[in-house]
């Protein structure tokens, strides 16, 4: 009976584990992909910004506005600048789905600790075609947090020294960003809510 009790808290931890997880990826994956909006933005800025500093608007029909090349620049620069200070609110975003994740996998991990005797190890392997063992969904646990560590700071660190006089870098931001993702399977942690949905469907009620 002990055994069995200390099974079920360890499956309760599991399964809400998993459930806030679904809930962070969701929120993960808006965000990013208002980053990849704002990303693009700023790109385009960067590329008209770099165009009329490299234009000589005295050689132009625009010579009859002397500080119109001046509002440009300001106005290009502003919109950057707005830009760039939402990303950082983006990030902060990423950043609570990180820490939110973070302190749920140590959750779980101190409720299987606490019942690991208990459970004994030949119980935390076994498994089924349907349900994963225990051992299993702690490593993938350990996976999605290492995902959203990974993949937070890598951002977090291409965005550190960009501003508004780096045009050039500013301009190439969508790829960069790009390579941050090709560097870790974006579909890792979608594909293990596949595997343990048969387990969070067979604890509703329970």
């Amino acid at each position: 009976m002990a055994q069995k009790q200390a099974l079920l808290a360890v499956h309760q931890s599991l399964e809400k584990s998993f459930k806030a997880i679904e809930k962070q990826q969701s929120l993960w994956d808006s965000t990013l992909l208002e980053c990849t909006n704002l990303l693009s933005s700023s790109s385009n800025l960067a590329e008209q910004l770099r165009a009329c500093n490299n234009v000589d608007f005295k050689t132009t029909p625009f010579r009859e506005f002397p500080d119109l090349k001046h509002r440009l620049k300001y106005k290009l620069t502003q919109a950057m600048e707005i830009n760039l200070e939402n990303l950082e609110e983006k990030m902060n975003v990423l950043q609570r789905v990180r820490d939110t994740t973070s302190n749920q996998v140590a959750t779980c991990f101190q409720m299987y600790e606490l019942h690991a005797d208990t459970i004994g190890l030949t119980s935390v392997l076994e498994h089924s075609s349907l349900y994963p063992s225990v051992a299993d969904m702690l490593e993938w646990l350990q996976d999605i947090e290492r995902f959203y560590q990974s993949q937070y700071l890598d951002r977090k660190i291409l965005l550190q020294n960009i501003n508004c006089d780096n045009l050039q870098n500013i301009q190439a931001l969508p790829q960069s960003w790009n390579r941050v993702s090709e560097q870790m399977d974006q579909d890792l942690i979608q594909d293990t809510l596949l595997k343990v949905a048969f387990f969070l469907e067979s604890r509703q009620g329970s």
